[in-house]
């Protein structure tokens, strides 16, 4: 088969070629053009040394050259041409103590995780597949590429990668594969806790996300950070099926793909300050994390198809926390969400103050009114903002400064 790529990557190649080296795109790129999915990114891998790259394209960036890697910039866009490499020892349980720069395409594929990523194309020689990786995307099936338990001792990320990719990709992990995950689940210990994050959430973000229950069902969940296991035990609790795991978040795909909605799905039913725990334990950006909280605490408080008791969340939480507690709730099978919705359009429409930054007076006003700065002036925005959340007619500027003298007099 023939692989269009981006013009800039076959230009790469063909400098590459025109010199006297061999180069290929190589790894994801080449898996999801086969898939008929629109790579991310692509990925360039070259006989050429770094140097002998950087000779031929004269300005280059050196994002790796202890690796062998050199980034080449076209129209805007980086592309990461990578030498031939066999890796030495993996010590640390992530990275290669050395690499060998080799003339060997095979030698470079043979280090690759799983065989899906091990096949390199370029348009004179097609698709050069060593290790049966094409046979693997008909089957549908995550394997890794030589022994599995090497592949994950090498580097333990891995791992989670395997579960990643089965997520993204609709697949089932191959036997021996799923074992060597299990067995080798410890060594996760070597990963940070960012780059664990990093897969978790491209998990949830992927089509399968209900695919996290193989994070316990693998032995990963407990070396990935504390309390991420009790998310687990807390599902099987609730729930009295042959296969309960597999059902707890059949649902999330129904969320937005964006992280703070699909962790939130995931969590819904911690506390939230185990959820905000959890999440700061995988360096998750505090946007997330406190769009997760508010999003978890307006969906566990109970709430009455009323303008009111709406009006009071939404001077608590943005919008977007409002609708994602919302969204939580439907897909626990909470019947009051249509009403609720309706209701908060009308409120929406009407243009109700549910906020400070909507109250006719601000903190100027009432200095002028003889509140003293600071607390007095906040406790009496406060005051005349449950006013106007009960009743929104009060929202206005002399009916407000009014009111005030009712608070003065406590």
């Amino acid at each position: 088969m023939r692989i269009e790529m981006p013009y800039e990557a076959e230009w790469i190649i063909d400098n590459i070629r025109s010199h006297g080296y061999e180069a290929f795109i190589v790894g994801g790129c080449v898996r999801d053009a086969v898939l008929g999915r629109i790579p991310g990114d692509w990925d360039i891998t070259t006989s050429a040394k770094p140097e002998q790259v950087k000779e031929i394209f004269g300005k280059t960036v050196d994002t790796g050259l202890k690796h062998g890697t050199v980034t080449i910039i076209k129209h805007g866009s980086g592309y990461e041409v990578t030498t031939y490499r066999i890796d030495g020892e993996y010590l640390d349980g992530r990275h290669p103590e050395t690499v060998e720069f080799t003339p060997d395409l095979r030698e470079d594929l043979k280090r690759r995780d799983f065989t899906i990523n091990a096949m390199a194309y370029s348009h004179e020689t097609g698709i050069v597949d060593e290790f049966e990786g094409m046979e693997d995307l008909k089957r549908r099936v995550i394997r890794c590429v030589g022994c599995a338990k090497d592949r994950f001792t090498e580097d333990a990320l891995r791992i989670l990668r395997a579960v990643r990719f089965a997520a993204q990709l609709d697949f089932v992990i191959e036997d021996e594969t799923y074992k060597a995950i299990a067995e080798i689940a410890p060594n996760l210990v070597h990963v940070s806790k960012e780059r664990i994050q990093v897969e978790l959430t491209k998990l949830l973000l992927s089509d399968h996300p209900e695919k996290i229950w193989m994070v316990d069902a693998t032995g990963i969940a407990e070396y990935v950070t504390p309390g991420f296991t009790e998310v687990f035990e807390r599902e099987l609790e609730s729930r009295n099926s042959m296969d309960p795991l597999k059902e707890c978040w059949a649902g999330i795909v129904a969320l937005p793909a964006d992280k703070s909605h699909r962790w939130a799905g995931f969590l819904r039913h911690m506390t939230a300050e185990q959820a905000v725990k959890i999440l700061r334990g995988l360096k998750l950006d505090n946007d997330t994390i406190g769009n997760v909280k508010n999003m978890i605490t307006a969906f566990q408080a109970p709430l009455a198809v009323d303008k009111v008791e709406i009006r009071r969340l939404l001077s608590r939480v943005t919008e977007y926390q409002f609708l994602g507690a919302m969204q939580l709730k439907k897909l626990d099978g909470d019947e009051t969400v249509p009403g609720i919705l309706r209701l908060f359009e009308e409120i929406k429409e009407a243009g109700d103050c549910v906020s400070l930054k909507q109250l006719a007076v601000n903190g100027g006003d009432l200095l002028a009114k003889g509140l003293e700065k600071g607390k007095q002036i906040g406790d009496g925005l406060m005051y005349l903002l449950n006013l106007v959340l009960e009743k929104p007619e009060l929202n206005k500027k002399d009916i407000l400064l009014e009111k005030i003298n009712q608070f003065k007099k406590k």
